[in-house]
């Protein structure tokens, strides 16, 4: 009796152990899961992924600033940023270039990729502003002075941006300028002036205030001048579709918008 208890005894503990294993590893799949499904998504809700921005050059500074709150608030996100005169950017696109989200220093730019965009939203925008040497040594005043064969005045070329909205407030106050050279984004015409190989140049009121101790900033009158919008898209092609949707919109919220504010930008 004893050994035929003994036995019943091992074999239905055996025969336990042996419904518990399949339940342990549906709790260790179920676990699994739950742990997967954590590690996709940050604190704040948004999916985490690496993604990369594409961004017109006067966001250089303030997007650094922004991408790291970003990373902050969302960790295990990355953002990278590529930093272009927008109509490069817009080529870069339409090339196909692995990226997630595009912002440009103008609605034209954007408008021309409706079909490799989601729908844009403006998240700021920003004035032009002269940009002389330290001192302004050729005492610059107003726009007519760029008039001034003896000057020399860089611009950036026709298809910038920044350059198309420096041409259409000299075209509207019809003043003649014969720039020294066109350049393919606002950084380079505002290194021009740094450099001392120009006297003076357009540039956004945000890139000359990145430069205040090389640069002086001529303000032109609101009458005269132009505002530059800056619309930020999601990219079609993006394999982050949703953590890229998360970021565009941050770039709308009260704490992306006081760090564009801090860097002279104004509201959308």
């Amino acid at each position: 009796m004893s050994l035929m208890f003994t036995g019943r005894r091992t074999a239905a503990a055996v025969l336990t152990a042996a419904l518990l294993v399949p339940l342990a590893a549906c709790g260790s799949d179920d676990d699994k899961k739950e742990s997967g499904d954590k590690a996709t998504s940050s604190a704040s809700g948004a999916p985490k992924a690496d993604l990369t921005v594409l961004a017109a050059s006067s966001l250089t500074d303030v997007f650094k600033t922004a991408g790291a709150a970003y990373e902050k608030e969302n960790p295990g996100t990355k953002v990278t940023f590529s930093f272009a005169g927008s109509q490069e950017l817009a080529a870069q696109v339409k090339q196909g270039a692995p990226a997630d989200a595009l912002v440009t220093a103008d609605t034209r730019t954007m408008d021309g990729l409706t079909s490799d965009t989601g729908t844009p939203t403006v998240i700021a925008k920003n004035r032009l502003v002269i940009a002389t040497g330290k001192g302004n040594p050729e005492k610059v005043e107003n726009l007519k002075d760029l008039a001034d064969p003896a000057l020399k005045v860089v611009l950036a070329a026709p298809e910038v941006p920044v350059g198309r909205y420096g041409q259409e407030i000299l075209d509207a106050q019809k003043i003649a300028v014969k720039p020294v050279s066109q350049e393919p984004n606002v950084r380079a015409v505002l290194s021009k002036v740094e450099l001392g190989e120009a006297d003076a140049g357009l540039v956004y009121r945000t890139d000359a205030a990145t430069a205040t101790d090389k640069v002086e900033a001529i303000d032109i009158p609101d009458a005269q001048n132009a505002v530059a919008s800056y619309p930020a898209a999601t990219l079609k092609t993006s394999e982050n579709s949703d953590a890229a949707t998360a970021f565009v919109k941050w770039l709308s919220t009260p704490e992306a918008q006081k760090i564009l504010a801090g860097a002279g930008f104004q509201k959308p």
